[in-house]
């Protein structure tokens, strides 16, 4: 998937702000934040998007919400909350089509 931008940033072809990596799942800082700590969450293996998710896909998927849980830990937002969400689809904002989970904190909700 060379034309795939976080399959670049997962080989390390393209530069990120990684945080968090093990053998299924790398984490690594938004270049647009959206809010002071706001972090991507996505497998190493090419899964475009929630609809094209098979039941193959339910371990690295749920592997993702794990590490979402160590990053609060981490960060210090374990306690205080945190945001996880999934954009699927044109109409559901993704713009980047390879899963990713976007982990935001540190923004009081409205």
């Amino acid at each position: 998937m060379n034309d795939c931008l976080f399959c670049r940033i997962v080989a390390r072809q393209s530069p990120s702000d990684i945080v968090y990596e093990d053998d299924a799942v790398v984490a690594f800082k938004d270049i647009y934040p959206k809010a002071p700590v706001h972090l991507l969450i996505v497998p190493r293996r090419h899964i475009a998007s929630l609809v094209d998710a098979t039941d193959e896909d339910a371990l690295v998927l749920g592997r993702c919400v794990v590490v979402a849980r160590r990053l609060a830990e981490d960060s210090g937002y374990a306690e205080k909350g945190f945001r996880l969400g999934v954009n699927t689809g044109p109409e559901g904002g993704q713009v980047v089509y390879h899963v990713h989970f976007h982990f935001t904190a540190g923004r009081k909700a409205r």
